[in-house]
This record gives C-alpha cells, structure tokens and sequence, in this order.
C-alpha cells in the first residue's frame, strides 16, 4: 500500500504573522484616517477664505468706481442683483461655498446682520447696505471671517 506523503516545507502565512499585519494596518489607518480628515478641513476653509477674499476686494472695487464715476459722489454698494450678474461685480459667476453640499451652495441671498444665518439654503449671505459678505454656515467660527 502507498502510504501518503506529509510534507512539512508548506509555504505561506501562519495565523500569528497574518494577525501581526492586520494589526499593523490597523495602527497606520488609525494614524492615516484624522490627517485626511484634518486636510480635508483646512482645504474647505482655505477655499472659503480665498472665495471670500475675491468677492469682498470685487465689491470694493465696484464700490470704489462708484464714487469715482458718481457726479454727485455718491458711492452705492452692488446690490444682490449685481452681485449676482456675471461681468458687473464679478467677471466669472460667483464660486461655491466649500461647507455648503446642495446645488444652492454658489447662491447668495440678502442678510439681515453681519455674521447671521440666512434662513434660505444659500452658499452665501449679503448685506448691500454696507458691502459685507459672509459664509452662510453654521460651522463654528467660519460664519465670522
């Protein structure tokens, strides 16, 4: 009768080595998950800052060829339809809010206080009486730049 053969040189990973590696790549996504999440936070308040930059230095520069071009001297801040007309104010329309995830998030409607959530789901809150533009978030700080 043959007698079967056992062989002990088996090749590949025991129990032990396989559990060592999943505990490894455990401990680096433990590590690796809260930076990406950490860039992913500072990329949206980046993009909102640089956004808000823009159009506040836009309406500044509108207002400021207002009082140039006024004859009586009158300056007049944009008001939202200008704000909102591709070319008046701004020469491209206006960019999207980074913390606002519906398709409104490029909208803006008019606020009543700098600062102050505005009630419609819109990217942005304006205020053509004094020119001020904020981030319509409730995200704690970003509301105020």
């Amino acid at each position: 009768m043959h007698k079967m053969r056992i062989r002990n040189d088996r090749r590949g990973f025991t129990l032990v080595e396989l559990v060592i590696i999943i505990v490894i790549l455990g401990l680096i996504g433990a590590v690796a998950i809260p930076k990406y999440y950490n860039m992913v936070t500072k990329a949206k308040e980046s993009a909102a800052k640089g956004a808000l930059g823009g159009m506040r230095s836009a309406i500044s520069i509108f207002y400021a060829n207002e009082a140039l071009n006024e004859p009586e001297g009158v300056p007049a801040w944009p008001t939202l339809v200008e704000l909102q007309t591709v070319g008046t104010v701004m020469a491209q329309s206006l960019p999207k809010n980074p913390y606002a995830a519906d398709a409104t998030a490029a909208d803006i409607v008019a606020g009543l206080v700098k600062g102050d959530l505005v009630v419609d789901p819109a990217g942005w809150a304006y205020l053509a009486a004094s020119g001020d533009i904020w981030l319509n978030t409730n995200t704690a700080g970003e509301k105020d730049w």
